[in-house]
């Protein structure tokens, strides 16, 4: 794969290559240029910009919509905080990933293919693929409803269409990485700007709102339900597998002097496309608190809160909501199935169609709505598919990233090693409670469902 890689690099781009693939290319020699001393211009940065926001992605998808607007509408501004502490962890896992990818060359699948005995690989891969169309279900789902929400189309109608345009966009991906990035760049800005809008429509209240970010505090037993389920759900197994393979083909460390700077630039990176998200997040609880918390706190879905929206804030903020919840559901589900494909060519080094990926992939979403499954309870369930499956990146990126044999003189330092392996325990643990509240079993402490 390295030398595959590097004889890419430094083939030269034919005359009648297409311009998306030639802006790939010059990205990747400008990024060479920053490497090696010849540029130094105020714009560098932005050149290493791409893999963390497409990973960000997932931190937004329609799963996070739910949440969010239970916990602003049940329990107001308070918390805030949860959302902050889920971010955290977030960065550090996807910093990770990303650092195994651009230090072995590698992604996360390769690397566990390589390193686990052949049964242990398939199982991990079996389960990474029931993942990745769970991911799929509640994002595609995500999409499908507000589109049919602000249409007013039937939702498999709506479901149609959001596999013909995120297979649309799937296809730019034959062009090079570059205009991948910008596309799903530009539906992260484009969900971040609905919910400046968002913020701009809704009574707030800051000083609460400071005041949830900055004090800890669980009211009662269905709080700490929810704030489970806020920090159990963030991790998302596609988006640790997709970021090492992001970074792994971009640009070829060729010596630990181009390993150093290009982990400096992704640090960077993951800390403000997480902060973005991050913020995204809070102005969701923000904008939930603002308009449902006083008389409207039983608000927990996603069409009940477009219908209770119309009424409070205008149509302007409705729409708004959807178009948003649009993006994401479009943009989280072509990363999604790019994750996928990423998964199944790491662990077996299968790589199918990409029609027949995105088939395989969003067939389970058709599926539970052909048979009458109520869209809300089978996003619950796919939640329940990725609690099970989050273990299998989580565990292997502490195990990996500590090793000296493979990550050299970028092993994990004690201080970054103990925090990986904390958030893994505290996302992990959180994660097995979800489980139990999903089968009936009864956790002390928590709210019964």
């Amino acid at each position: 794969m390295r030398a595959e890689t590097l004889t890419r690099e430094a083939a030269p781009a034919p005359a009648s290559t297409h311009a998306r693939e030639g802006l790939s290319r010059r990205t990747e020699r400008e990024i060479r240029d920053v490497l090696d001393g010849r540029h130094r211009g105020p714009g560098r940065f932005l050149l290493f910009t791409g893999p963390a926001v497409m990973a960000s992605i997932a931190y937004m998808d329609p799963g996070n919509f739910a949440t969010n607007i239970q916990a602003g509408a049940k329990y107001g501004y308070t918390l805030l905080w949860v959302v902050l502490v889920a971010n955290l962890v977030a960065m550090l896992f996807q910093a990770l990933s990303a650092k195994l990818g651009i230090i072995t060359n590698r992604n996360l699948a390769e690397v566990c293919r390589d390193e686990f005995s052949k049964p242990v690989r398939l199982t991990m891969w079996v389960v990474s693929e029931l993942a990745a169309m769970a991911t799929d279900l509640a994002e595609f789902l995500g999409g499908a409803i507000g589109l049919a929400l602000l249409t007013g189309m039937p939702l498999f109608a709506g479901m149609v269409v959001t596999a013909i345009v995120t297979y649309g966009i799937l296809l730019l991906e034959r062009g090079g990485f570059r205009w991948m990035e910008i596309v799903i760049g530009a539906m992260v800005l484009t969900i971040g700007l609905c919910y400046a809008v968002e913020l701009f429509i809704a009574p707030i209240s800051w000083g609460a709102a400071a005041s949830g970010l900055t004090t800890p505090r669980i009211p009662d037993a269905e709080a700490l339900t929810i704030a489970v389920g806020i920090i159990g759900a963030t991790v998302m197994p596609h988006a640790l597998f997709l970021h090492s393979g992001l970074t792994q083909t971009r640009t070829v460390a060729r010596d630990d002097s181009d390993r150093r700077r290009l982990l400096r630039y992704s640090n960077r990176e993951v800390v403000i496309a997480l902060a973005i998200a991050g913020l995204v997040n809070m102005s969701m609880v923000i904008m939930a608190a603002s308009a449902f918390h006083l008389g409207h706190s039983d608000v927990a879905e996603i069409s009940q809160a477009y219908h209770t929206l119309t009424p409070l804030l205008g149509p302007a903020a409705a729409g708004v909501f959807l178009v948003s919840l649009i993006a994401s559901g479009v943009s989280s589900s072509v990363v999604g199935t790019m994750a996928g494909q990423l998964v199944m060519q790491g662990f077996v080094g299968w790589r199918i169609p990409l029609w027949l990926r995105r088939l395989v992939t969003m067939a389970p979403a058709f599926a539970v709505i052909a048979v009458g499954v109520d869209p809300t309870r089978a996003l619950v369930l796919s939640q329940v598919v990725l609690s099970l499956a989050l273990p299998v990146p989580m565990i292997a990126l502490v195990l990996f990233t500590r090793r000296p044999d493979l990550m050299g003189r970028f092993a994990n330092g004690r201080l970054t090693q103990a925090a990986a392996v904390t958030g893994a325990a505290i996302v992990l643990a959180l994660n097995l409670v979800l489980l139990a509240q999903t089968f009936g079993v009864p956790v002390p402490g928590l709210a019964a469902d």
